[in-house]
């Protein structure tokens, strides 16, 4: 096997893979900026320092009623719905509880942010167990060939990787020494 074996393939596993991995590279690129500079991050770092009110001995009714006061108040809004999850934090301003609702047939709903200080529902919006940007990154917006797919274009950039140095280390140049030797 010499170089103009290794080329070939490398060009021609490359070629059509590129639109593939320039795909994976934009959408993770969207999605990393997304999680960088996104609302929950922004939260995550405002409160970060801050200490926490509540603490492992605290009584059961001081977490308690606000999750019940929390699942009053969406239900006031949709009456009786399935709950996927809750979750609590009790750290920033205002603390809150966020309810995950899902369909009474299956299958996610909505998200109720909750004030769990007043009861105040924050903010409502449909809620999906992993977010669109994750879906289409990983492929699985398109279903299970999506992410058969996504695996295939993981591969590919694996092979393209080895091939590629398989090149380097060919037409690397035998008779230099020290950073010469790999930047040539």
């Amino acid at each position: 096997m010499n170089l103009v074996f290794w080329r070939k393939w490398h060009r021609w596993i490359g070629f059509p893979a590129a639109l593939f991995l320039l795909y994976a590279a934009v959408t993770g690129f969207v999605l990393a900026f997304n999680e960088f500079f996104g609302e929950e991050e922004a939260r995550r770092e405002a409160t970060r320092d801050l200490v926490s009110p509540m603490v492992t001995t605290a009584e059961p009714r001081t977490w308690s009623g606000p999750v019940a006061t929390a699942l009053a108040t969406v239900a006031k809004q949709i009456g009786s719905a399935p709950v996927d999850s809750i979750a609590v934090a009790f750290k920033g301003d205002p603390p809150t509880v966020t309810v995950f609702t899902g369909k009474p047939g299956g299958g996610e709903d909505r998200k109720f942010v909750v004030n769990a200080r007043t009861g105040e529902l924050i903010k409502v919006e449909t809620y999906a167990d992993k977010p669109f940007l994750n879906r289409l990154h990983s492929g699985e917006s398109f279903g299970d060939g999506g992410l058969v797919m996504a695996m295939v274009w993981a591969l590919t950039l694996i092979v393209l990787t080895v091939t590629g140095l398989i090149i380097y280390f060919i037409l690397r140049p035998k008779r230099r020494t020290g950073l010469q030797n790999v930047f040539w």
